[in-house]
C-alpha cells in the first residue's frame, strides 16, 4: 500500500443482507487496523520506534491508564487459549469539553466504535471483529461510578460505555463495556484501548488531511458535515464529520459507516507511513494520537504498545482477517424497531467460540451466513420448568420474547433437572441450534417425542441466562 494512491473513493460496496444499498465510498476487502482506536495502533507499528529518545518520555506520559481490575467482578469467562490475546478497542464519543457540540441530552460518555481484536497464541494470525454500535444485546448490571448500580437490561451495545461512565471516568465506562462484550460473546477480554474525538482530528491535521471522494453531496446536521460531491481533502471537523456521518449516506446504517471508517483509516495509516519523515511531523502526529489514548494499566505506555505492535507486524496480510459479527435488522423480529440490529445465531456464537478456542476463522464462511439469516421470530419455543422453582418458565419465556423468539407456551417438565436442554423433532435442527447457541453450555438434540412444529427448552437448575 503506497503513499496516497489508495483513497476513500468509491464505486460502492456490494449490498449484503444487513448493509443495504450501495454507499458512496468503496469499501476495501480489509482495512489497516480498523477505525479510530485501531489507527493509533497501526501508526505505532511504523512510527513509534522512530520518535527518538527526545520524545519518548513526553509521548509515554501522554497515554492515560485506567485501573479496571476491581470493577469487572469475578464472574468472567475463563481463558480457553492461554497465550492468545483479546483486545477491546473503543472509539470514545465523549461529550465532555470540546466534544460537547456533537450531541445534546446524552449521557456523559458514548462509544462510537467497538471491536474485538483476537491475536493468536502463535502470533501467526489475527482476527478483528467489529460489533455494530446498534447491536441489541443484554447490558449486565454495572457500577455507574456515582454510588449506584445499573439494572441488567436489553439495549444497544454502545450504551454500556455510557452506563459505566456516568461519573465521567473512562475506567468505569471501559469496565461496563468489557463486561457487556464478555457476557455476549463468551470471550475473556485481556486489554482495552480507547481513543476520543479530539485525538482523531489531531492525527488527521498532522497529516495535512486525507482525501475522500464521495459520489454524492453529504449534508448531515448531526455530524456537522456539509460536503460537495467529488474528491477533496478533509481535516479537522470535516474529517471527523465524514467518519461519523451515518443517516445522510447510503442506507443510513451503522454497518455502512463501519465500512467508511475502515476505508478512511486505511488511507490515514498509508499516508502516515510516507508523510511522517521529519521528527517534527512525527512528533505532532504521535502527540495527538497518544494524548487521546486510554488503555488498561498493562498497556499504558509506548513500550508495551510497541511490543504488541511488533507482534502484529509479523502477521502476514492474508492472515489478518476483518469481520463484522453476523447480524440482521431487528425489524425482522420486532417490526417497530427500525434502528437496531441483532446478532445472527448460531453463526455469531460459532464465531466467538472459535476465537475463544484460538481457532482461525474462515471469512468466506462467516460472510456466507448473511445470505440466509434465520430470524429469531421464526423460532417457535415451548418453555418447560425443570428447576422445581415456581415461575421459572415464565421468567425465561420473557427473556426469549425480549430476544425476539416466539414463545408458544410454558409448563412444567416431567421431572426436575439441573441440566438445561433444547430438544426438537422433524426438520427443526437449524432452529434448535440457533436457540441452543444462545444458552452457554447447552446443546440441541433430536427427540422423536418432542412437540412437533416447535423447539422445546427445558430450564434446568443451572440455567445461566440467555446470551
Amino acid at each position: 500500500m503506497g503513499g496516497e494512491r489508495r483513497k476513500p473513493r468509491g464505486r460502492g460496496a456490494r449490498r449484503n443482507a444487513a448493509a443495504g444499498p450501495e454507499s458512496p465510498t468503496r469499501l476495501t476487502r480489509r482495512g489497516k487496523l480498523l477505525v479510530r482506536g485501531g489507527a493509533v495502533l497501526a501508526v505505532l507499528l511504523v512510527a513509534a520506534g522512530g520518535a527518538g529518545l527526545w520524545a519518548y518520555q513526553s509521548l509515554d506520559g501522554n497515554i492515560h491508564s485506567a485501573d479496571i481490575d476491581g470493577k469487572l467482578g469475578t464472574e468472567r469467562p475463563t481463558n480457553a487459549s492461554p497465550g492468545s490475546k483479546n483486545i477491546l478497542v473503543v472509539g470514545s464519543d465523549s461529550r465532555d469539553g470540546d466534544n460537547g457540540k456533537y450531541g445534546k441530552g446524552l449521557t456523559t460518555m458514548q462509544s462510537d466504535t467497538l471491536m474485538v481484536m483476537h491475536v493468536a497464541a502463535n502470533r501467526k494470525w489475527a482476527t478483528v471483529v467489529s460489533l455494530p454500535r446498534d447491536s441489541w444485546v443484554r447490558i449486565p448490571a454495572c457500577d455507574r461510578g456515582d454510588g449506584t448500580t445499573s439494572t441488567a437490561h436489553q439495549f444497544k451495545i454502545n450504551e454500556a460505555f455510557a452506563v459505566g461512565g456516568t461519573s465521567g471516568e473512562v475506567a468505569g465506562a471501559a469496565a461496563c463495556a468489557i463486561k457487556t462484550v464478555e457476557e455476549n460473546t463468551g470471550l475473556r477480554i485481556d486489554h482495552f484501548m480507547s481513543v476520543d474525538f479530539q485525538g482523531f482530528k489531531g492525527m488527521v491535521n498532522a497529516l495535512d488531511g486525507i482525501e475522500v471522494c464521495p459520489e454524492t453531496a453529504i449534508h448531515d446536521k448531526k455530524a456537522h458535515l456539509d460536503m460537495d460531491a467529488g474528491c477533496q481533502t478533509v481535516k479537522g471537523e470535516k474529517a471527523l464529520g465524514y467518519v461519523r456521518t451515518r443517516y445522510s449516506v447510503g442506507d443510513g446504517s451503522d454497518i455502512g459507516r463501519i465500512g467508511r471508517q475502515q476505508e478512511f483509516m486505511e488511507a490515514l495509516a498509508a499516508k502516515a507511513q510516507t508523510k511522517l519523515t521529519s521528527p517534527a511531523a512525527l512528533y505532532g502526529f504521535l502527540d495527538s494520537a497518544t494524548d487521546s489514548l486510554t488503555t488498561d494499566k498493562e498497556l499504558a505506555g509506548i513500550k508495551p504498545l510497541t511490543a504488541l505492535a511488533s507482534e502484529l507486524k509479523g502477521i502476514p496480510g492474508d492472515r489478518l482477517t476483518f469481520l463484522t459479527v453476523p447480524n440482521y435488522p431487528r425489524e425482522a423480529d420486532v417490526p417497530t424497531d427500525k434502528a437496531n440490529v441483532v446478532w445472527q445465531y448460531p453463526q455469531a456464537a460459532d464465531l466467538f467460540s472459535a476465537l475463544a478456542k484460538d481457532r482461525e476463522v474462515d471469512k468466506k464462511t462467516v460472510e456466507a451466513a448473511k445470505d440466509n439469516p434465520l430470524y429469531a421470530a421464526t423460532v417457535r419455543v415451548r418453555v418447560l420448568n425443570g428447576t422445581g422453582k415456581p415461575g421459572e418458565a415464565a421468567k425465561v419465556a420473557n427473556l426469549l420474547r425480549t430476544a425476539g423468539f416466539t414463545v408458544t407456551g410454558t409448563g412444567n417438565a416431567p421431572e426436575d433437572t439441573d441440566t438445561t436442554s433444547v430438544t426438537f423433532s422433524g426438520d427443526l435442527e437449524r432452529e434448535a441450534r440457533a436457540l441452543a447457541s444462545r444458552l452457554p453450555g447447552t446443546k440441541s438434540t433430536q427427540d422423536a417425542e418432542a412437540a412437533p412444529g416447535e423447539v422445546t427448552l427445558t430450564v434446568g437448575g443451572e440455567f445461566d441466562g440467555l446470551r
